[in-house]
């Protein structure tokens, strides 16, 4: 007797992608990319992050903005684009999304 099998359904959620910025202690502000906001936050805040979020002057960083995307190929461009702007337009950007810092 051949055995039949029923495709498995699909219980795979659409992978998510986020921007985030970060505030440091410092009041500078940094931005990344990640598949995992908390994991990430805590990876940072415990000086193994990013060369920048690892000067202890910098820690604790504070998770202020972050925005979803379905595809990492638009998640990294936003985080592109917010790393090179002057830290006027950095600011400018976070008030029009109602971040207060």
């Amino acid at each position: 007797m051949a055995s039949t099998s029923k495709p498995a359904a699909s219980t795979t959620a659409t992978k998510k992608y986020y921007f985030y910025v970060l505030l440091c202690a410092d009041q500078t502000l940094y931005g990344g990319f990640t598949d995992n906001l908390q994991r990430r936050l805590a990876t940072h805040n415990a000086g193994k992050g990013a060369k920048y979020t690892r000067v202890r002057s910098r820690r604790p960083l504070q998770l202020i903005y972050h925005e979803t995307f379905t595809d990492k190929s638009s998640a990294l461009k936003a985080e592109y684009a917010f790393k090179h702007q002057s830290r006027a337009a950095k600011l400018k950007y976070l008030s029009a999304h109602d971040v207060k810092i």
